[in-house]
């Protein structure tokens, strides 16, 4: 009659049959030395089971029989050892040790013919149980440094060896036992057997339907961050999310190339956004993978891409998938994965790969489309810039030529019926101040050229903020517009002289032209927080709320301004901003519709910076 125990050990023995199997099938499908050793270790394990079965129905075995079992089941450890150093590296002189420990073991069965003393099982139980905790911690350090499937793998294959090590541990003193059948310690025993082989499938050969499961948490993850990928900033922000993402999902590092059509190469980058290295069509694994249109994998990159093999050496890549990202017929790139050691990569990994390259298909395409979109919007924008600044200033030009033209005709003809007639003062001076406004036009004009092109600032020195300021209001015209300024003091800092008396000209005059006259117009001066500040107010009126943000722009006008009332092309109040930010400052305004407006400046004490 079967008993527990005996359900436990027969189910753990059939487990350890399947992972066999299936390791086998694996090998035949895809020859690498990992999946070998795989196969060598879990077939040795099905031998013995094998053996033990084979054993207990033809009765006691041989002596050479039970020395071939014993020394199959010593190897464990050492088989065990090399399928750790197919996942993570293992010092020679570890593998040496267990060399040493594997003969030691052979010849002291040999010796004994089989009946091995009491203290010889018990280091041989010991030398399986530290090897055994040796490469369970060597499992559980791999998978720290992993991501995704691959870690929750290890961490089952170093679970399964500390209970396989803990099995043997509690075999190995059970045999000092009187009544072993019948102690807890060998129910101990047979639960960690069950649950070594439960997580040796878990780790070795898991079915597809939990690396799914396990795929899932990043996969879903990734596809969420998906949909806003392609408004980030810049396609090398994609690039790095796509990357995280995809190593995220797989536990390998990823990379990225992308097709540079100009250049005929596949461009990798570095993390910090800079060149890494192209690749051409062809070219390596990334590039046979492009020019193929098919995926590329490799066991043994430094074998199959020599060229670049002192690379895959030196960062310590054992394995390499290339998948091509295509939309539709347009080739955009290739998704890399490299990872430490081949057994990474299994088939469900591929099909992984090229769902997460489709993905980044559909992401980057998405991104071309909004930046086509953003192209044909900034094409119309700068069109519609275009019309309006040829009609702004073809109406203010006009006013003041047509003024100048039509004075100057008068008095010609004027001049022609009375030579010696007296002078018409008031048509001349009308002339001169029409001249001066067209010449303050097209200065303003060619100003905001020069700002376009970085080059508005001329020579810097140091200034008495205080005293220049004073200075242009002096200068002003007379006029209904009281100008009131107030100095707080010596304020010294190193500007372009020129500019700040234009900056204050222009904040002075769009004062008086927008307030009703008479009103006046206050103008202060003082340092705030290490910084120069200067504020001119009036009691014009006023900026609607909504337009605020704009008025510093280029040809931007307030949309309470009557263009038949206050001309302008709306360019002095951007000329302004380019004055302030060249200097490295700021300007802002506050205002309220029919109250009047206040123009803030702030600008720094020492040398000025140009802000990018």
């Amino acid at each position: 009659m079967l008993t527990a125990l005996d359900l436990i050990s027969g189910l753990t023995q059939a487990i350890y049959v399947v992972v066999f199997v299936l390791v086998a099938i694996r090998t035949w499908r895809q020859p690498t030395p990992a999946h070998a050793d795989m196969t060598v270790f879990f077939g040795v394990t099905a031998f013995v089971i094998f053996a033990e079965q084979l054993f207990a129905l033809l009765g006691a075995p041989a002596v050479w029989e039970t020395e071939i079992a014993v020394a199959l089941v010593m190897a464990l450890p050492y088989l065990l050892l090399r399928l750790v150093d197919d996942f993570t590296t293992v010092p020679s002189l570890v593998k040496r040790v267990a060399e040493l420990g594997l003969g030691a073991s052979i010849v002291a069965t040999v010796a004994f013919n089989g009946t091995l003393p009491p203290i010889v099982t018990l280091a041989m139980v010991l030398y399986f149980a530290g090897v055994g905790v040796y490469c369970a911690t060597q499992f559980a350090r791999a998978a720290r440094r992993s991501l995704g499937v691959t870690r929750r793998r290890l961490d089952a294959a170093a679970f399964g060896t500390i209970l396989l090590a803990t099995d043997l541990l509690v075999s190995g003193l059970n045999a000092f036992l009187v009544e072993p059948e019948h102690t807890i310690v060998a129910a101990l025993g047979q639960l960690c057997g069950l649950g070594s082989a439960l997580a040796y499938y878990v780790g070795f050969a898991p079915p597809g339907f939990l690396r799914r499961a396990w795929q899932a948490p990043e996969l879903r993850a990734f596809l969420a961050r998906a949909a806003r990928l392609p408004r980030l900033p810049t396609t090398a922000d994609i690039v790095r999310e796509l990357e995280s993402g995809a190593a995220s999902s797989t536990g390998a590092t990823a990379r990225i190339g992308l097709w540079v059509e100009e250049e005929g190469v596949v461009r990798f980058r570095e993390d910090g956004g800079h060149v890494g290295f192209d690749v051409r069509p062809g070219q390596h694994l990334a590039g046979r993978a492009f020019a193929e249109q098919s995926i590329r994998y490799s066991g043994d990159p430094v074998r199959d891409d020599p060229e670049v093999g002192d690379l895959y050496r030196t960062s310590r890549v054992g394995a390499v998938v290339c998948v091509p990202i295509t939309a539709g017929e347009r080739r955009l790139g290739v998704l890399a994965l490299y990872a430490e050691r081949p057994p990474i990569f299994a088939v469900s990994d591929m099909e992984l790969a090229q769902l997460l390259a489709d993905q980044a298909a559909v992401v980057l395409e998405s991104r071309a489309l909004i930046d086509d979109v953003a192209r044909m919007q900034a094409r119309e924008e700068a069109t519609r810039l275009k019309e309006d600044f040829l009609s702004a200033a073809a109406h203010d030009l006009k006013t003041p030529l047509t003024t100048v033209v039509a004075q100057a005709e008068f008095l010609e003809r004027k001049a022609l019926r009375d030579p010696s007639g007296p002078q018409d003062l008031q048509g001349l001076q009308r002339i001169v101040r029409e001249s001066k406004r067209l010449a303050t036009l097209v200065t303003d004009l060619l100003d905001a050229a020069r700002l376009e092109q970085g080059r508005l600032l001329a020579e810097r020195e140091p200034i008495d903020l205080g005293t220049l300021v004073s200075e242009v209001v002096a200068r002003q015209p007379s006029g209904r517009h009281a100008v009131e300024v107030d100095v707080r003091g010596a304020i010294v800092g190193t500007y372009d002289r020129r500019r700040i008396e234009q900056l204050v000209d222009n904040l002075l005059e769009n004062a008086k032209k927008y307030s009703p006259e008479p009103t006046s117009v206050c103008v202060t001066v003082w340092q705030q927080n290490g910084e120069a500040r200067i504020s001119v107010a009036d009691h014009g009126i006023g900026i609607p709320a909504p337009d605020l943000p704009a008025i510093f722009e280029r040809f931007s006008r307030a949309s309470n301004v009557d263009d038949r009332k206050f001309h302008g092309m709306g360019l002095g109040l951007y000329i302004c901003r380019g004055i302030v930010e060249e200097h490295g400052g700021r300007i802002w305004a506050e205002s309220e519709v029919g109250k009047g407006s206040t123009f803030h400046v702030a600008l720094p004490l020492g040398e000025g910076r140009r802000l990018n």
